[in-house]
């Protein structure tokens, strides 16, 4: 079992690391140069993760940030979660558009080879490889049934390796583009999901990705996880890429000030609108439980005169105090009245 699970974790991080370095970051947006080595990998590799030739992953991907959340986007959201996931691979709504905007790596022999035998190289690279593998170590190892090693290398580190990966390239489409944050833009649905940068290598802080395209990197402050970053910056070193394209710092400090005024101002206005609302409603309940003692204290003064006019337990002097109160009180009903009107004007 140690062995079959150094293959899975080589060929999981192999063909993961294939498409967002390869696939995504050098050959849909050209944020690097690489030289063939890296190329060679990038290629064999990523065409075992059976997620299309590099051309035609590309072609998809560029479309997609053109045209995000419009009906032209190749996964666009806002035809639901199950349709950017993977429905969009499996009901196509419309036919495929022609493959007119990736002039640039059809013009690389590398990319067009792959191009053409990609399902062959995946076929081979991804199931049969494993499988010849885990025989192979079987064998060299005097186990009595090298087909079962060979089975279990091909299941785990082939058929489930390739599902994973395929999962959670997927999960960018559908799950970056419903939950996270907005730090850098609320143009398009993109979004920051860091624990979705942990399946994919980093490719979880989509939000700036949308915003900056074309940065090497995704994930740019330095607590965030994005080992693909990582392993350009470290190729770079030995001389296997270089031009890393990377946005100024004061771009991107810029765009998170522009979103947070925004976030900001609205979070005035409506701070403001509440509060405007809470003293309309304190007005109001202050009028009422005004008008509510005005007319106690009219019924009051009225039962205390009918009271001293029958019985007559008061004299003159005390029947003018209550008339006076009586004034009182519809003159305070009056003003309350007034008040109300221009309350509610």
């Amino acid at each position: 079992w140690g062995f079959i699970l150094a293959l899975f974790v080589f060929y999981y991080f192999a063909t993961g690391i294939s498409i967002t370095l390869g696939y995504h970051r050098l050959f849909s947006h050209i944020s690097f140069k690489a030289k063939w080595p890296v190329k060679v990998f990038v290629l064999i590799f990523g065409a075992a993760s059976f997620e299309n030739s590099a051309l035609d992953w590309s072609a998809d991907h560029r479309i997609h940030h053109k045209h995000v959340d419009e009906d032209e986007d190749p996964y666009d959201i806002s035809k639901g979660f199950f349709y950017a996931h993977i429905g969009w691979l499996l009901f196509r709504l419309k036919p495929k558009p022609p493959v007119t905007n990736v002039k640039d790596l059809e013009a690389d022999p590398l990319v067009m080879l792959q191009h053409r035998y990609v399902q062959w190289i995946g076929l081979v690279v991804g199931f049969i490889l494993p499988a010849a593998l885990g025989w192979g170590y079987a064998v060299l190892n005097g186990f009595t049934n090298p087909g079962l090693t060979a089975m279990a290398c091909f299941l785990i580190a082939g058929l489930l390796r390739t599902v994973i990966v395929q999962q959670a390239t997927f999960c960018i489409n559908s799950l970056c583009h419903m939950f996270g944050r907005q730090p850098y833009s609320h143009g398009h649905s993109a979004r920051d999901s860091a624990w979705v940068a942990w399946l994919t290598y980093g490719e979880g802080y989509h939000n700036y990705h949308h915003e900056f395209q074309h940065d090497y990197r995704n994930g740019v402050k330095p607590w965030q996880f994005d080992p693909t970053k990582w392993v350009i910056w470290t190729l770079s070193k030995v001389g296997l890429v270089q031009d890393l394209r990377r946005v100024p710092d004061s771009r991107i400090l810029a765009a998170e000030l522009k979103e947070k005024s925004r976030t900001l101002g609205k979070d005035v206005d409506h701070l403001v609108s509440r509060l405007d609302e809470r003293t309309r409603e304190l007005k109001a309940s202050t009028i009422a439980a005004a008008h509510a003692l005005a007319k106690d204290l009219a019924q009051r003064a009225e039962a205390l005169k009918e009271a001293a006019i029958t019985k007559a337990e008061v004299g003159h002097d005390t029947l003018q105090e209550l008339r006076g109160l009586l004034n009182q009180a519809a003159a305070m009903l009056e003003s309350l009245r007034q008040a109300d009107a221009s309350a509610v004007a």
